[in-house]
């Protein structure tokens, strides 16, 4: 199977528990529950370990840049759908942003590794 294709997944992977990881954030109050901190160490643990790997095959600011924008979309949501946390329109515009950023970076730079 091709690495590259293999790395994304990971990182797809690495993202997914970074941002149930920091989901599960929220639910430890502040380290004072017990099983929600004990999910956040675990879930940030194979997060780093899968970026770890990603970053052999995905240059580091390629695959930062697409963690950091997918994951800043997947928390917006998340806070929003599950925490009803609002989001104003300039944070709207921000996060457009970002995530306008990581599809220009996907692409047209000869640095994503596709």
């Amino acid at each position: 199977m091709n690495p590259v294709l293999i790395a994304y997944g990971m990182l797809a992977l690495a993202i997914v528990s970074e941002v149930t990881g920091s989901t599960f954030l929220v639910k430890s109050e502040g380290f004072t529950k017990l099983w929600p901190s004990a999910a956040v160490i675990v879930l940030f643990s194979i997060a780093f370990y899968l970026l770890s790997q990603v970053i052999k095959v995905i240059p580091l600011g390629i695959a930062y840049a697409i963690w950091a924008g997918v994951g800043i979309v997947l928390t917006a949501l998340i806070g929003y759908f599950v925490f009803r946390q609002s989001l104003d329109w300039a944070a709207l515009i921000g996060i457009g942003l970002i995530v306008s950023g990581v599809v220009v970076i996907n692409l047209f730079s000869n640095s994503a590794g596709h």
